[in-house]
Parts: structure tokens; sequence; C-alpha cells
């Protein structure tokens, strides 16, 4: 009964750790569109059904029934189309002629759809059903309105209605007389902070919990105590579990080292880490070294010859280096049969932002080989092969690691803690990556559209031409809709993949 209910407060925990780092999001969204003008009408977290509001100004801040994102609604996403804009002779791209050159239709504004909700930040959600089915011939409530008097709106046909609707959506966001305060109209610089707003949060946060992971809890890292001195050496990549009577000594048991001793200098030099050690020992096969050691509080000096020996070679993420047949590639180096112990030290504050780094290159690996990851998700999910443990995962997937590690009885409290931390800290960094994707409706997708804005009013600049004005991001629409429909895609398969075959991190 305990695991069970330390397994659910496990989940809980990277939930709300979750639901705080999208709330921050969204603040970081927020505070400078506010400070910069723009007419903020909601601030919500999550998606679907409203259970919690409140209006406090112009702003309705609340909570939706699924956590899983948020969205601040800025009015005037979109700019209005030019007054005598006419499509353009020619075109490099297939998407933007349609946009431009499809015929006109009359379409009667009703109630409001998946475009109208595209027109906030970060919200993505499904389209609402229509009133009126395939076999519905009756009047509905958008021909009634039309008969009472409102006013026909005119789309074009396929793609192009969609971005009709969009900006006529986000048009109908901005309150007469208040049009100064859309978010079209800022400068470009101001654009791009309130777009990367949200991301840089999400990056605050990952400082923020690995500081606390390295920091405050401390990384597991090799001592300069010896944990185990081998009888014999073996060669690389052998299956020999013994020695033999045959196998040469092992150069640190030839040495008189044992397990328990502590490394203090080589040659007169002070060693600081193992790696220090490890490094001197793999530059000098055959060469004997002066090494002084601690053993029970008294000092004492050792002779050790360090012996050729082929090492494995490995690449930057730890996997085997391979020759053209395959065969791993080895290199000769000193060894001297002996490993380290483990100790968990408190690394400086001022090693957090290289963490941090390496966690961001890592999850923007994943995300540039996505398509291929996900291949191997699918492939996992739905044939016999494992999941990948440095894959994507869901937040199905992301909330049973969670109540695994707190439900571990055999682990202690503070490697449990720092665990949930770490974790979160990962799922800040994913964020920050993700929502730089230069695709809408991510962050990224509006960063782009700004820094295209920049150089197209630069260029005419330089040209000597008139200011072309805003970059018309209504465009995209229909852009939008592939991506919300991938990434959806994307959620279904990772959740499916989740619980039927989970990461096994713990075997």
């Amino acid at each position: 009964m305990t695991t069970v209910l330390l397994y659910a407060l496990g989940i809980l925990i990277i939930v709300l750790l979750l639901g705080i780092s999208i709330a921050l999001h969204e603040i970081g969204h927020l505070l400078p569109a506010k400070l910069f003008g723009v007419k903020v009408t909601q601030y919500m977290i999550g998606f679907g059904r409203t259970i919690w509001s409140r209006k406090k100004g112009e702003t309705e801040y609340g909570v939706k029934m699924l956590p899983l994102g948020g969205y601040v609604a800025m009015i005037g996403m979109y700019p209005p189309s030019k007054p005598g804009e006419a499509p353009r002779e020619s075109t490099t791209g297939f998407l933007n002629s349609v946009v431009e050159d499809a015929p006109v239709k009359v379409g009667k504004k009703h109630g409001e759809s998946i475009v109208d909700e595209i027109t906030r930040v970060g919200d993505v959600a499904p389209a609402a059903p229509s009133d009126a089915g395939p076999g519905n011939t009756g009047p509905s409530d958008a021909d009634a309105s039309v008969a009472a008097g409102q006013d026909e709106t005119e789309y074009r046909r396929g793609l192009a209605g969609w971005v009709d609707e969009a900006r006529d959506a986000s048009a109908e966001t901005i309150p007469d007389g208040e049009d100064h305060r859309s978010f079209y109209r800022l400068p470009v610089w101001k654009k791009i902070i309130v777009m990367a707003g949200g991301p840089l949060m999400n990056l605050v946060l990952a400082f923020l919990f690995f500081g606390i992971v390295i920091s405050g809890f401390g990384v597991a890292q090799s001592s300069t105590t010896l944990a185990q001195v081998s009888e014999c050496l073996v060669p690389a990549g052998s299956t020999q579990t013994s020695c033999g009577t045959d196998d040469p000594a092992a150069p640190a048991a030839a040495a008189g080292l044992q397990p328990g001793d502590t490394l203090v200098a080589v040659n007169g030099t002070k060693i600081e880490d193992w790696e220090q050690f490890r490094s001197i020992v793999a530059s000098s096969p055959g060469l004997t070294l002066q090494v002084e050691i601690e053993r029970n509080g008294k000092s004492d000096i050792m002779a050790l010859t360090p012996e050729a020996n082929e090492r494995i070679l490995a690449d930057s993420s730890g996997k085997a280096v391979l020759n053209e047949d395959g065969t791993p590639k080895t290199e000769s180096v000193g060894m001297i049969g002996a490993t380290p112990g483990s100790e968990v030290v408190q690394r400086p504050i001022a090693e957090v932002p290289a963490f941090v780094g390496e966690n961001v290159k890592n999850v923007a690996g994943v995300i540039v080989n996505l398509p291929a990851r996900l291949v191997d998700v699918w492939q996992a999910a739905f044939g016999a092969e494992e999941r990948d443990p440095n894959g994507p995962m869901g937040v199905v997937g992301i909330g049973r690691l969670a109540g695994e590690v707190v439900s571990m009885d055999e682990a202690p409290l503070a490697a449990r803690a720092q665990f949930i931390f770490s974790l979160a800290g990962s799922l800040n960094v994913a964020l920050f990556v993700f929502n730089l994707v230069p695709l809408m409706p991510l962050d990224g997708g509006h960063i782009a559209g700004a820094i295209y804005e920049a150089i197209k009013r630069g260029w005419a600049r330089l040209r000597g031409k008139p200011d072309p004005g805003p970059v018309d991001t209504a465009k995209m629409v229909p852009v939008t809709f592939v991506v919300v429909i991938a990434l959806g895609a994307m959620s279904l398969l990772l959740m499916y993949a989740d619980i039927v075959k989970p990461v096994a991190l713990f075997g």
C-alpha cells in the first residue's frame, strides 16, 4: 500500500512541477506583452473546458481541464490584409500560390472555430464541431443571423479561406479604438521578446532545477580511492571472468596497491581527481611511476609500471567506434587493473551553465532526428523492439518514471528527490528547445516571422522603397494546421507507447 501511495506521489509531484513550468512559460509571454502595451485578454493553463477563472483588469486568468499546455490570448495577432491587395503574378512557393491566387467564395461567419483558436499564443485546440451536418438542410443559426441583418463574409476557396478566416478572427479580437494595442503593431524587437519570453523562462527554470541537482545534492563521480584491484589484466573485448595461471599479474596488484588506498600524488604531482590519474596511467605504458598513497592514515610510495593493453575506442556518446569490418576499434594504452570508488561531490554553481548547455545539445539532437526517433518508437510500440532510453517520451512515460523512482524503498530519499529535480530540469530544457522550432504555432515560428519582417523591412529601406509593413503571418495558417495535426499524432503515439512499451531505465 505504501509503495502505491509513493508511486502516486511521484506522479503528482512531476505533474505539479510540469504545471508550474507551463504556468511560468506563459508568464514569460504575459509580462513583456503587458509591458509593451499589448492587450492580453486571457491567460490560461491547460486546454478544454474552463474549471476556474477570474478576471482582473482586462485579463481573464484561469485553469482548464487538461493540464497539457497553456496559452496567452493577445489581440491582433495577425495584421489585416492590405487595401487593394492583388494576387502576385508569380511565386516560388506552391503553398503561397494557393493562398494568394485562390478564388473568392461567400461564407457566413458563425461560431468559434479552430482558426479562432490559432490566433492565441500556444493554444492548440481541437476543431469545434459544425452545427450543420451533411444531411441538415434546415436553416442554421448562421443563416438566421444573416437574415437578421448581420454581414456576410467573403472567403476565398481552399487554404486561402483559412487565411481569410484567421485574419477575420484576429480582427474580431480588437476592440474599437484599440488597434494600436495589437500584437502585430509591435516593433520587431518587441515581438521577439514577447515570443521568446516563454522559452527563456523554461531555460531559467532549467538552470534552477539543475543548480539544485549538481550544486545542492551533488553529482556522483569517480573518487581517488580505489574500490577494486584486479589480480590480472585481460585483453579488450575478452569474456574472461577469472584469472588463469598464464595471465600476467595486474600492475596495481604487483605494486602492492589495495582496495581502500587513496591516491595522493604521482611523481610528485598532486592528484586532484580520478580522470587526472587515469590520463597519466594511459599515457605511460612501460614507464615506472612513483605513486604516493594514503592507507589507514599513513603515507607510502609504490613503484607502479602500467602495462600496455588494448582499449576499445568510444565516441563522445560512449558508443564503441567500429572498424570497416564492424569490429570495435582499439588503441594501445597503459593500464594497471584497478577501478575507483564513487563519491557524491557538490559542484560549484559556475558549472551549471555547461551542464545545462550539454542537456540543450542532447535535446536538440533528439529533435533534429525526431522523425527517425518516432519511427523507432512506432516499431517498439507495435513490435518486439525495446524503447530507446534516450529517445522521446510523453507525459505518461515521464509520470511513470517519477512514480517508479519515488516508490523505490531501497533508494535514499535524497537520491529520489535529486532524480525528480533532474527530471524537471530535463523537461524545461525540452520545453525551451522544442518551442524554439521555427514552425507555427510554436514560439519559434512567431520569432521566425518577426526576423523575416526585420529582413524584409531592412531590405526595403536599403533600396529606398516604402515600408512594407508587418509580415502577414496569417498566410502560415495552413502550415499551422499541419503542425497541429502532426503534434497531435506524435502525442498520441508517445502516449500509447508509454503505456504498452514504457522506457525501462532500471531494468
